[in-house]
Parts: C-alpha cells; sequence; structure tokens
C-alpha cells in the first residue's frame, strides 16, 4: 500500500467492486452529459437500516470503530468523531489531521465542525495549527464553552487550556510535498540556472522515488481539498455529525473552507437527518449546502435527491457551463432519520479521473463503498 494516500488506496483497491455492483445498487446511472435530467432517471432510495454511520470515501477504514459505539448504546457523536479521529491520527491520509497538506507557507491549518441532534447543540473551529484532533476540539467548544466556533491562534490556546498536546502537523512526506510546490510555484525556491534541471531536483527531494515525484505532481498541479464528513443515526433514530478537514492545500493562510460552518459543511436536524460535504468548500457555503440538503429532505426527498438539488444550485451559479464547473469537484453525503443514505457527486469520477466517486457506509454488517450517484455523467473536476 502506498504511504502517502490512504484515499487513493482505497479508491484504487475498491473501485472495482464499487462499479461492478453499481447497476445493482443504484438501478442505471444518471446522465447528465448535456446539462441536468429529469428525476425519473434518478437512483432508487437505498432502503433505510438503523444504526447506520457513513462518510466520505477515505473514513472507510474507521467506520467500525464509529458502529461498535453505536452498536453498544453509545451516542452519536461519539460514535462519528471516534471515526474520523482514526483519520486525523493517520500520517498516511494527507487530507486530514497529522500529515496533512499545508498552506502556502508550509503551516498545517485544520478545520472541523459537530453537531449533536438530540441536544441541537454545535461546536466548530477553524484555521487551527499545531492541535491534531481538531473534530474532538470542536466538540469540546461545543460542551465547554458558550461559543460555536473559535478561531485561529484562540482556538489553539483554548485546546491547550483544555489539555490537547501541541503537535507539529507536518509530517516529512507533507513538508517534501510542499518544498516541491514551493519549487514548482517560485524561481526563488528552486535551483539557479548553473544547477540541475527541475525533474533533477524533484528527484532529489524524494530520492529517485518515481511513485512519490508523480504523485507530487499531481496534488502540485491539482490541489487537494480533502476532508472527512462523518454522520450517523442510532436505533432511536438520534443523529450526530462532523466534518473534518486540513483544507485546501497551499491555500492563503487562514482561508477557512466549507467543513467549520454549520449549514454549509456540516448540518444536522435530528427531526429529519443529516448532511456533509466535501470538495471545493467556497462553492458550498455560497448555496448553504447542508443546509439545503436537510430542508429537501424535510419535503420528502430521498437523500440522494437532496443531494443533487444542492448540486444543482451550485451548477445554476454558473448556467450549466461545464467548462467552469471542471475547474472543481464537490460532493455531498447524506442520511435521513430512517437511516437511508445517498451521495450526489458533481463528476461521476472520484479526485482522480479513473475513479468511480465513492462513499463509506457501515450498516451493522460491515464497511462497505458505494457509487455516488453523478450529477454530470463526465469525467471533470480540474483533472
Amino acid at each position: 500500500m502506498e504511504l502517502w494516500s490512504r484515499r487513493k488506496f482505497f479508491l484504487t483497491s475498491l473501485t472495482g467492486s464499487v462499479v461492478a455492483s453499481a447497476g445493482k445498487l443504484f438501478g442505471g446511472t444518471r446522465s447528465n452529459g448535456g446539462g441536468p435530467t429529469a428525476l425519473s432517471n434518478l437512483a432508487p432510495v437505498a432502503q433505510g437500516k438503523r444504526p447506520l454511520i457513513i462518510s466520505s470515501a477515505n473514513g472507510l477504514h474507521a467506520l467500525d470503530k464509529g458502529m461498535d459505539i453505536l452498536k453498544k448504546g453509545g451516542d452519536t457523536l461519539d460514535a462519528v468523531v471516534a471515526a474520523v479521529t482514526v483519520v486525523e491520527d493517520d500520517p498516511n491520509d494527507d487530507s486530514v489531521g497529522y500529515g496533512g497538506l499545508p498552506n502556502e507557507e508550509g503551516e498545517v491549518e485544520l478545520d472541523a465542525s459537530v453537531i449533536h441532534g438530540p441536544t441541537h447543540r454545535a461546536g466548530s473551529v477553524a484555521s487551527v495549527r499545531r492541535i491534531k484532533n481538531v473534530a474532538r476540539l470542536a466538540k469540546t467548544v461545543m460542551e465547554k464553552t458558550n461559543h460555536v466556533m473559535i478561531v485561529g491562534d484562540g482556538a489553539r490556546r483554548f485546546a491547550v487550556a483544555e489539555g490537547f498536546e501541541e503537535v507539529n502537523l507536518l509530517t516529512e512526506h507533507s513538508r517534501k510535498i510542499w518544498l516541491a510546490w514551493k519549487a514548482r510555484s517560485s524561481f526563488n525556491w528552486r535551483p539557479g540556472i548553473d544547477s540541475p534541471e527541475w525533474k533533477e531536483h524533484m528527484a532529489a527531494i524524494f530520492d529517485g522515488d518515481e511513485t512519490q515525484i508523480a504523485y507530487a505532481e499531481r496534488v502540485i498541479a491539482h490541489p487537494p481539498t480533502g476532508t472527512i464528513p462523518c454522520m450517523a443515526v442510532d436505533a432511536n433514530g438520534d443523529i450526530s455529525a462532523t466534518t473534518t478537514t486540513s483544507g485546501l492545500s497551499w491555500k492563503i493562510p487562514g482561508r477557512v473552507g466549507d467543513s467549520p460552518i454549520i449549514g454549509a459543511g456540516c448540518c444536522v436536524d435530528n427531526e429529519v437527518g443529516a448532511a456533509g460535504s466535501t470538495g471545493k468548500g467556497e462553492e458550498n457555503i455560497k448555496i448553504s449546502g447542508g443546509h439545503t440538503i436537510i430542508e429537501m429532505m424535510r419535503q420528502g426527498k430521498s437523500p440522494t435527491d437532496a443531494c443533487l438539488e444542492a448540486m444543482a444550485r451550485i451548477a445554476r451559479n454558473y448556467k450549466n457551463d461545464k467548462k467552469k464547473l471542471g475547474t472543481f469537484h464537490i460532493y455531498f453525503y447524506a442520511i435521513n432519520k430512517d437511516g437511508a443514505h445517498g451521495a450526489a457527486s458533481l463528476w461521476r469520477n472520484g479526485y482522480e479521473p479513473s475513479k468511480q466517486a465513492s462513499y463509506a457506509v457501515h450498516d451493522g454488517t460491515e464497511a462497505r463503498l458505494m457509487a455516488c450517484t453523478a450529477y454530470f455523467d463526465a469525467v471533470g473536476g480540474d483533472q
């Protein structure tokens, strides 16, 4: 298994089975090659089952942790936070927590939010440096303060006061990719004209490892937005959710995406369901995507159809112009109170053009990947 992209490994190794079963799971493909299609072409609703926990595909290996808590009668918020903490702790996933790809100055900045459906409480942190488990920190904001959101150095100091350990979040792998990005983007961060050319400089950074060089070239050219949203409903129908991220790679310091924004990257209504997102957070913020999905489910739409409605609003912002929409990717994920679930991707591919967009589901038997319903039945997303 490659050591630098957990998400890449799972999507590579398991996509074959996802694609093979997609027809059975969804009864057909939504075709938006020329624009949105009629609702009659949408996938049928997955049958509800409780307890249930879902996440983006990079959480596949972590859902067992959350399901164990749900099966023992534990709280839904404890379950989702426990699941994403596994990913936050993993240095091999460079989209979340420890080892996340940094901002343009080489600093890893993390964002997260939590919502506890039964009590209608929420907590959020943004632009946090040197604190690894920001989903747990967002939960601490919810539990220990009269605030909903704390950001920047204030969030770091609050974390230290509450007993969180300060750590260097930049792993050697992420540091090397950042150096390669600096060399690509700045004339002054590469060898001069009397030194080896670019490819030789890259080879020196990565000790000649062609696979690591190829991965670095890809994330330099197409900065990842990696995130893990996770939502759960227990046997009683109580719901919670969290979203945690290291944000857009190479971002301007202080940039905040949708992950810590209540009603965008994370939203829960205990009477209806929960929703989360990955991808270009700026587009989600503009349509309050999480809230939009909840309200669509309140009106009776399935989780998948509700996610597609949110996607349609993003597409309408660009008049369904595929050239403009092709510069980014975005996913929505949702569950309802009955344990039905669904997800939509702007494009049929995942973050790699050859891979099916998918999400992770655990309904008490085993964690598995399921295909997202694509808004555009085409490859896209700044590839």
